[in-house]
């Protein structure tokens, strides 16, 4: 096995109670504060069940292009559905990877012209024709997930010093939640960039991986690599969670580099946010906790908002120019 340069934490430490939680939340705030990243054990997810999510993305991605470009994601105002390789980009550079996205299905909300534009993003998922079972498969395994991140969210208080429903009043109505199956395919050319270095915009994200690496995440040693450990996700906070800590946790930069030529990598990657029609709170930490918040990190290129919908239609715009251009156009610019 590869070494791991990040955390390990076994979340059955939280459920344990007493001292085997509180050596929990301890590990939990170090990883947090150090590096944003972790690997998640104990978790109760079957492997047998995560090598089913790969299989059928595997599946996906080998379906003819017609059924894929069928359930384009050009075709949804609200950003589902199935990209091409090249077709999404990070920091305006394009990625190397091709995916198929999902979110909540729900019904599209009646248009009004005092409608804000974050409520785009509210609607229906596309899915293949091809594969009839995908549909029932992810949104229940998109569920599950949701689930988890609750969990995790509720010990993210805990470590906060915070009541552990501290964030239940943005989740209330089920939290956003927002799922991809991707594909790198390798490269031997000088381009390698999988997924450019970003922050994730919501509270959590969940990364499975299949064996082969190619995650990479900033941290004081530099770019370290995030190599698969099975039956772990990888997880890292999103700049909501840094938001909400006034900096306390950290959303750390990573990266997909391409696998080599001849090798493709496969993972699925979920995030967990707020609810849409949420405000991000600003908790009340003690002072010794404060005092260690330095505040969110600012970068004038990528703005954060409390308000969530906004924040995460911001993302979305930038990473698909060309739904923004086919369903945004008249959109003022989200700066």
């Amino acid at each position: 096995m590869a070494q791991l340069n990040l955390p390990v934490l076994d979340l059955s430490l939280w459920f344990a109670k007493g001292q085997s939680r509180q050596r929990f939340l301890q590990q939990l705030a170090e990883a947090s504060r150090e590096v944003g990243f972790f690997y998640l054990t104990g978790h109760g997810v079957a492997i047998e069940q995560q090598q089913h999510i790969l299989d059928l993305a595997k599946t996906f991605f080998a379906l003819p292009d017609a059924d894929k470009q069928a359930v384009q994601m050009v075709k949804s105002p609200h950003f589902r559905g199935y990209t091409r390789l090249g077709g999404e980009l990070t920091q305006g550079q394009i990625d190397q990877r091709e995916q198929f996205d999902i979110m909540n299905e729900q019904q599209v909300l009646p248009a009004s012209t005092e409608m804000p534009a974050w409520q785009g993003l509210v609607g229906p998922n596309q899915w293949p024709a091809a594969l009839p079972m995908m549909q029932s498969t992810l949104l229940n395994w998109q569920q599950q997930l949701s689930d988890l991140t609750v969990t995790l969210l509720e010990a993210f208080a805990a470590v906060l010093q915070q009541p552990e429903n501290a964030f239940a009043d943005t989740v209330a109505d089920g939290p956003y939640t927002h799922m991809k199956l991707i594909r790198y395919p390798g490269s031997d050319t000088a381009q390698k960039q999988g997924v450019g270095a970003h922050k994730d915009p919501g509270y959590l994200t969940l990364v499975l991986q299949d064996q082969h690496s190619g995650l990479e995440v900033l941290t004081d040693k530099g770019w370290v690599g995030a190599a698969p450990l099975a039956g772990a996700f990888v997880v890292n906070i999103g700049e909501l969670l840094e938001l909400a800590s006034n900096g306390y946790l950290k959303a750390t930069l990573h990266r997909v580099v391409s696998p080599p030529a001849g090798i493709e990598r496969l993972s699925c990657a979920f995030f967990m946010a707020a609810q849409l029609d949420a405000t991000v709170p600003l908790l009340n930490l003690p002072e010794a906790l404060a005092a260690e918040a330095k505040g969110p990190a600012s970068d004038p290129n990528n703005p954060l908002f409390y308000q969530v919908g906004e924040n995460v239609l911001k993302g979305r715009l930038r990473s698909h120019p060309d739904v923004a251009q086919q369903h945004y156009a008249t959109l003022k610019k989200i700066a």
